[in-house]
């Protein structure tokens, strides 16, 4: 029988009456007991046999969730989750810091199965505070959901809470876009080895890490192109290396303008490529140690990494005038709003920018579309013109 009532014994009595337990009229009297599910107590008969009803039809679908699992907290979930991510080293170091600065402050210690929507919409209300909205929409939608979605499926909560959130609008000032001046003086005031990283950034869209990882064998001066194949990767806890760059449409070659070949070609003469030893990481399955020729180094010779990189930019830019965060990501952007304001398509800006499919281009650079609706208007305008539709309906006897 699967509801037991605790307060008598299966037996009974001589007379035929119920034999009282030990138990008798203290805690819940009704037991359940389902195979493959554990045991629950009930006040009510009703209630027992109601849930046991319940936990067979799951079972039999095997659709059950066992109200323990969901017992583990937050973060006791969210950490083996990140650990069966296939994430490379450096998206592994992202997530984990998000999670530990973002995430288990706010809701760290709560039990997984007890979170509901209104517990992420004050999330987000609360991270909205310190986080710009495109951070805050890369945590929840890059790792807060999944995580969730994670734990439905492993049956450790039958629903993800991550349903109705309304994450905060993207400000298109979030990105500011340099003036070509401002790019030119930003490259008049780096130290001379560094004067032509913002112009490979602002007229190639490379990376940070692609141009520190760039190579000799990168340029091909004929054809007046630079091969992207891999970039220079700064882990914490690690030396520099090299390694796949951010996605596979990041493998790409890109055109070299004139004005920034004969910038570069001047800085390949002033300062040769310098040799050293680093773990190439280029294809995972195949990790060897190689001497590289880096076209950009400190002034000590070794790899850039990103401390080493920030001492000499803040204050070039603070002495052009430019926003305390302004980076080279957003002399990436200026290299997209180029394209766009001269004509190019999303696939064209998405190929040259490394992008993973056009919706990140178009989701990102849509604000720096505006002739796109003047080209809207014009063809409306055109097709719907009085006087045209008019003319034509004459000639054509109407």
């Amino acid at each position: 029988m699967a509801v037991d009532d605790l307060w008598y014994l299966a037996k009974k009595d001589a007379g035929g009456n119920k034999v009282p337990s030990q138990r008798n009229g203290r805690g819940k009297r009704w037991r359940v007991r389902n195979h493959g599910a554990r045991t629950q107590l009930f006040e009510k008969k009703t209630d027992a046999e109601r849930y046991d009803a319940n936990v067979r039809a799951d079972l039999a679908r095997g659709q059950y969730i066992d109200p323990q699992e969901g017992k583990v907290t937050i973060r006791q979930w969210a950490e083996t989750w990140r650990r069966e991510q296939l994430h490379r080293e450096s998206s592994a170091n992202r997530v984990e810091t998000a999670l530990r600065l973002h995430v288990y402050p706010v809701l760290g210690t709560d039990e997984i199965a007890r979170v509901r929507p209104s517990h992420i919409r004050s999330w987000v209300k609360d991270r909205s505070r310190v986080l710009a909205p495109a951070t805050l929409r890369t945590i929840y939608g890059g790792i807060l959901a999944p995580m969730f979605n994670a734990a439905v499926l492993d049956r450790v909560i039958g629903a993800t809470p991550c349903v109705g959130i309304r994450l905060p609008e993207l400000d298109s000032n979030d990105y500011t876009i340099a003036t070509a001046e401002q790019v030119y003086a930003l490259a008049d005031s780096l130290p001379g080895w560094y004067r032509v990283v913002p112009l490979l950034v602002a007229g190639a869209g490379l990376r940070a890490g692609e141009v520190f990882g760039l190579e000799p064998t990168s340029v091909l001066w004929l054809k007046r192109e630079l091969i992207v194949a891999h970039q220079l990767k700064d882990v914490p806890g690690r030396s520099p290396f090299l390694g796949e760059p951010k996605t596979k449409t990041s493998v790409r070659t890109v055109d070299l303008a004139d004005a920034v070949g004969s910038e570069l070609s001047r800085h390949v003469e002033q300062y040769p490529p310098v040799e050293m030893e680093l773990t190439d990481e280029t294809n995972p399955r195949s990790v060897t140690t190689r001497t590289t020729r880096l076209l950009f180094t400190t002034s000590r010779g070794t790899p850039l990494k990103r401390s080493a990189w920030s001492d000499v930019w803040r204050p070039a830019a603070v002495r052009v005038g430019l926003p305390p965060r302004f980076g080279l990501r957003d002399l990436r952007h200026y290299f997209a709003t180029v394209l766009i304001f001269g004509g190019a398509n999303v696939k064209t800006v998405q190929m040259a920018m490394g992008h993973s499919n056009p919706t990140v281009t178009l989701n990102t650079y849509v604000g720096y579309w505006p002739d796109a609706l003047d080209r809207t208007r014009s063809l409306v305008d055109a097709a719907l013109n009085v006087d045209t539709v008019r003319r034509g309906a004459v000639e054509s006897g109407l």
